[in-house]
């Protein structure tokens, strides 16, 4: 996946590059899948994010276009065991993703227990290869400072590509400060991703000729 260089200025049309477009709702119905799909490649955004469920479905509308598929992975906890989270991202990828989010031990991590979180990484690391993106969500929103840094560096460590600020269903929300601590802490080898709701600002920004800063909210 591409990464956007720190501070640099886009114009909406070059964004959609960038933008996992996202249905991740527990009630969510095969028409919303379908409207998923069509807004992704009426706008070109990189790819689809769905729950592991949907994978096949999205990757058989989206055949043919430039709209890759990505499924979370021990969504929307991070409580499940390694061996689960290496099966769903497995099946997953079977089923036509080339991207995982996966959730981070968040509870683990909070006790002190690096070794688990790294090797949890790690599990889904080995399965999610041959140019499967990997990304880590670490929940910004229930860390410390001290423990997003720690959060990055494992992933870092465990051969992820990216990190990726929460969820969104775990209260709260990313900052830029978060977004630039997570920068400082990868560096330029892997990327930093934030959740955010921008469809809607993407639609009015696109038919203007603005810029948008990738750490814009």
């Amino acid at each position: 996946m591409d990464k956007i260089e720190k501070n640099a200025m886009l114009e909406p049309k070059d964004l959609a590059k960038y933008i996992d477009h996202t249905m991740l709702k527990a009630d969510a119905v095969e028409a919303a899948f379908d409207k998923l799909c069509d807004e992704a490649i009426e706008y070109s955004f990189k790819s689809v994010c769905v729950n592991s469920s949907w994978v096949a479905y999205v990757a058989n509308r989206l055949q043919g276009t430039k709209v890759q598929v990505c499924s979370v992975v021990g969504f929307p906890l991070g409580a499940m065991s390694s061996k689960s989270k290496a099966f769903e991202a497995e099946d997953a990828i079977a089923q036509g993703a080339r991207e995982i989010d996966m959730v981070l031990a968040v509870g683990r991590l909070k006790m002190g227990d690096v070794q688990y979180v790294e090797d949890d990484i790690k599990a889904v690391r080995q399965v999610a290869k041959n140019g499967v993106i990997l990304k880590v969500i670490i929940e910004t929103a229930m860390l410390t400072k001290e423990e997003k840094i720690t959060a990055c560096r494992l992933a870092k460590a465990a051969g992820a590509d990216f990190v990726k600020t929460c969820t969104g269903f775990g209260g709260g929300a990313a900052t830029a400060e978060d977004i630039a601590l997570m920068q400082e802490i990868v560096g330029p080898a892997m990327g930093v991703k934030k959740w955010s709701r921008l469809l809607k600002r993407y639609r009015m920004r696109r038919n203007y000729s603005s810029w948008m800063s990738p750490l814009q909210p």
